[in-house]
């Protein structure tokens, strides 16, 4: 199944996508966006192609006409959204990003996916203005980045991200990056370094005065073909903070690679257990 969209999605809340059974592909030029909604799943998708769109209007919640304005080229868009979990979806070759989370968005799992042919991957936090992303928090968790990413895996701006048992496939510039004293866990990853290029996992933009404000380290991450990760300096660590309900098991990074074969869309059909 494929489908165009010629206007952004908009998802509404309480909603579920889910591409379970058959092969779905989303091919631009518009593609998701989560607007101010709260409770939305969005698993088993295809998403690619998807290019910028002019201000519109489109169909929101309650049959009610929403004014957009410009809408950036990203496979899946979430603004002022809470209580958002993107799993077992494949994103690339789309003209932007393949995911933003901006606008005050908060309590995000990504989780399974697969990232892939794709220049800037994924951003978390809107700009180094707005500082409501202070309060954002999202766990990237199980995902394979690669082949042919560059960078954004994810860039992170002032809020928290856990970012744990990911396969990197190397990249171009970096493959985790941040600006505006993000909190920036990163455990029990396992990082391919490209052969040739930057080896350097981590990207930090510096501002006047925020160099002791950082959190950005690793734990038990495995570095191969010459990957390496700086932390900063600053002391304590940023520590996930999650309720009894949404804990989770970090395995040990060796079997991430095992662990993320089966990320992306699944291949599962109608009479299968999936």
């Amino acid at each position: 199944m494929k489908i165009n969209l010629h206007k952004p999605l908009l998802i509404s809340s309480f909603t579920t996508l889910d591409g379970r059974g058959v092969s779905v592909h989303i091919s631009g030029p518009a593609c998701l966006l989560v607007y101010k909604a709260t409770d939305v799943i969005i698993h088993g998708l295809k998403i690619h192609d998807c290019k910028p769109q002019p201000p519109s209007s489109v169909m929101g919640p309650d049959s009610k006409i929403i004014q957009l304005g410009h809408v950036d080229g990203d496979a899946i868009g979430l603004l002022g959204a809470r209580k958002v979990w993107i799993d077992h979806n494949t994103l690339y070759d789309c003209e932007d990003g393949l995911l933003d989370v901006t606008l005050g968005t908060t309590d995000v799992t990504v989780s399974n996916n697969w990232f892939r042919n794709q220049d800037k991957v994924m951003l978390l936090g809107h700009d180094d203005g707005y500082v409501r992303d202070k309060e954002m928090k999202v766990t990237v968790v199980f995902n394979h980045f690669g082949p042919n990413c560059n960078q954004r895996m994810p860039r992170v701006r002032y809020g928290y991200a856990h970012v744990a048992n990911n396969y990197y496939q190397g990249w171009m510039q970096y493959a985790i990056g941040g600006s505006m004293s993000p909190r920036v866990k990163s455990e029990s990853n396992y990082f391919v370094a490209p052969k040739s290029g930057s080896k350097e996992v981590t990207w930090k933009k510096r501002s006047n005065g925020d160099q002791m404000q950082w959190k950005f380290y690793s734990v038990n991450d495995y570095f191969e073909n010459g990957a390496c990760f700086k932390p900063s300096k600053v002391v304590g660590k940023a520590r996930p903070n999650y309720g009894p309900d949404q804990t989770f098991n970090v395995v040990n990074a060796k079997s991430v690679k095992e662990l993320t074969s089966s990320a992306g869309a699944l291949q599962c059909t109608r009479a299968s257990v999936c």
